[in-house]
């Protein structure tokens, strides 16, 4: 297996957004024999001849097939490859980051790659329907910021914020779809503020949208996919000097604030430079600091087996908000990775490495810290850093205190590879900490920290006691793509726990004492850890479609008295927050007609969920990678 055969994994894992805004194809759940039918159409030109005379097929096969064909399982299928333009597919190779990995091949192959997978090349790009007139409302303050949409990360929107009872949820209907271009996931949660709606996209545009007609105000460019949740700065209202800052980040580990009146670039900053560094969790504006979690994609590379794993290091970078300057960074290893032995095939390996930080931070402010759980370690040794919730101090970075719960967890790709040559010893089992810890104010006047872990367990933390385990509540199954993980949401001490659980044995419904457990919701008591309700998701609503799985991956969002969740079955469900009850569902797994003209389908949801504001529910549908559904759209609901 070469280089390219592993970064084969990235080409749609990141999609950087350099490439060129294109209009999707005729639909996203188009088959990739559909695309390779289009690059046979046109006149030839002498560069379309030469581009011919080499069997594109052949050269995926021999550098991208052994993983995109199912040959790995957290490898995208080759055909979410083909739902991609192949603009998109080709400047990836040619100037994104897989430009290193591709360089063995010729431009016309690099072409022939892309052509084969994605139809053929220049296709029209879309043209964006833009307001008639774009007044940023400087009255009009951000009613929830990031992907907590508070501080503590609870994901609760109060009455006030929402704008929608429980009894006006079986209402709602669809208001408007806007599809997203080079598309096939959606994951960055949209933002209301300033009258306009903000949101990030696969091909790293940002838009500045009207929340009621869905046309643009403006557009931004970013180096790369923004999967982030988009945040803003306070500013006052009556205050015409004091600028309005959008903040987010990209896969490319690059730090952004822009004009969220005009969309203009203030700063861009690179938060690391390894390689592999990316921006996962959304970053969080706190004070007069931008506090960007940094996590990596190095788990991927390591599938290489001369590729010298690993020496990523998570890290918290506090940024000042106005200039971008770098105040101050920890990392959650404190040691730089060493050599520490060499593979039966030479290769040097090192460590410790690791414990990236997938999750956006939750600040305390009367304790002066924040809160951030991490992954697993990429190599041996495991070390203390892995699958553990931190608290860092918010004026120097220092590590407060940490809490590891499952020890010996160093995991990477060559894990699921036959013969596992780069496998650290350890072997998993790959539990990250995917989600935001939550801290939750008590009846009691105390307080305690709530973390979900991919194990499937939820923890109880004395956020005053160095982290100390209060309680702990399996409430999913747990695996390498299974438990918990975008985002879990309370309402007061009632916790709303999400579980995915859809991959490898054991099945669905195994025994964990007296608990069955399957994928869906589940209701916990902050108190004690004990369920109140549980809400399983029937494991055949899937009916047999393709990509479709029962459980619920992306975050979950709280109103009074319901909360929403959207399943990896594209079903967007409301339960009644005191029984669990369905009082509300749609299939969003559906084509759409969108206010953009873009033709958009919807699919899995996975990452940021819904956010429901003055009445209206946005939410983004497709997530098309690790075998789930693609989709590229972005739904408000109303009762209007």
């Amino acid at each position: 297996m070469n280089k390219l055969t592993v970064y084969c994994l990235l080409v749609v894992l990141l999609f950087l957004s350099a490439c060129q805004k294109q209009e999707t194809q005729e639909s996203v759940t188009n088959a990739a024999d559909s695309l390779v039918a289009e690059s046979s159409s046109g006149a030839a030109t002498e560069a379309d001849t030469k581009i011919a005379a080499i069997d594109g097929e052949a050269v995926y096969t021999a550098s991208c097939a052994a993983c995109h064909d199912g040959g790995v399982a957290k490898a995208p299928h080759k055909t979410f490859l083909g739902l991609m333009t192949s603009n998109t597919i080709y400047k990836s190779m040619d100037e994104g980051l897989m430009q290193l990995q591709s360089a063995m091949l010729s431009d016309e192959e690099k072409t022939a790659v892309a052509e084969y997978l994605g139809g053929s090349m220049g296709m029209a790009e879309a043209t964006p329907q833009m307001c008639e007139q774009s007044v940023f409302d400087r009255a009009s303050l951000p009613k929830s910021k990031d992907m907590g949409f508070d501080l503590k990360k609870t994901r609760f929107q109060p009455a006030k914020v929402s704008g929608l009872s429980k009894e006006d949820v079986p209402k709602l209907k669809l208001k408007w779809a806007f599809g997203f271009p080079s598309a096939i996931r959606a994951r960055s949660l949209p933002l209301l503020a300033g009258g306009f709606l903000f949101v990030g996209s696969h091909d790293g545009t940002v838009y500045a949208l009207d929340p009621d007609t869905a046309c643009v105000h403006w557009t931004f460019a970013a180096a790369a996919e923004v999967r982030t949740a988009l945040t803003t700065n306070d500013w006052s209202v009556g205050s015409e000097e004091q600028v309005p800052i959008l903040y987010f980040g990209d896969i490319i580990a690059n730090a952004y604030a822009i004009n969220a009146a005009t969309g203009e670039l203030i700063w861009k900053t690179k938060v690391d430079d390894h390689d592999n560094a990316t921006v996962t969790g959304s970053p969080v504006f706190h004070g007069d600091r931008l506090y960007v979690p940094v996590s990596s994609l190095e788990v991927a590379s390591a599938a290489e087996p001369s590729y010298e794993c690993c020496t990523f290091r998570g890290s918290i970078v506090s940024l000042d908000a106005q200039s971008g300057e770098q105040i101050w960074k920890t990392y959650t290893i404190e040691e730089t990775a060493k050599p520490t032995y060499k593979s039966p095939t030479g290769t040097q390996f090192y460590g410790p490495s690791g414990a990236p930080i997938w999750n956006s931070p939750t600040i305390d402010v009367n304790r002066n810290v924040m809160y951030a759980g991490t992954g697993e370690n990429y190599s041996s040794p495991a070390d203390g850093a892995s699958d553990a919730i931190y608290a860092f101090n918010l004026d120097s970075g220092k590590v407060e205190w940490r809490q590891q719960v499952t020890a010996n967890d160093a995991w990477n790709l060559n894990c699921e590879l036959e013969g596992k040559v780069g496998c650290p010893e350890e072997d998993g089992p790959d539990y990250d900490f995917a989600a935001s810890p939550m801290l939750i104010d008590l009846p009691d006047g105390k307080q305690v920290l709530v973390a979900g872990q991919k194990s499937g367990f939820l923890y109880g933390m004395d956020p005053d006691q160095q982290g100390e385990i209060l309680w702990k509540n399996r409430v999913g199954r747990g695996g390498v793509q299974g438990g918990i993980h975008f985002g879990i949401a309370a309402e007061g001490s009632r916790v709303y726990v999400p579980v995915t659980d859809f991959d490898g044995p054991p099945p669905f419904g195994d025994d964990y004492g007296d608990e069955k457990v399957r994928p869906g919701i589940y209701a916990v008591d902050a108190n004690n850890g004990e369920f109140i309700w549980k809400a399983p998701h029937p494991t055949d609503v899937c009916q047999g479609r393709e990509f479709c799985d029962p459980g619920v991956s992306a975050a979950i969002t709280a109103i009074p008295g319901v909360v929403f969740s959207g399943g990896m079955d594209g079903v967007m469900r409301a339960h009644d927050g005191t029984s669990g009850e369905v009082i509300w569902k749609v299939n969003t797994a559906v084509p759409y007609e969108t206010v953009n003209g873009v033709r958009a389908q919807g699919g899995s949801f996975g990452g940021p969920g819904p956010t429901v504001i003055d009445g209206t529910l946005y939410v983004n549908s497709g997530y098309g990678m690790y075998f789930h559904m693609p989709g590229n759209v972005l739904l408000a609901f109303s009762i209007d």
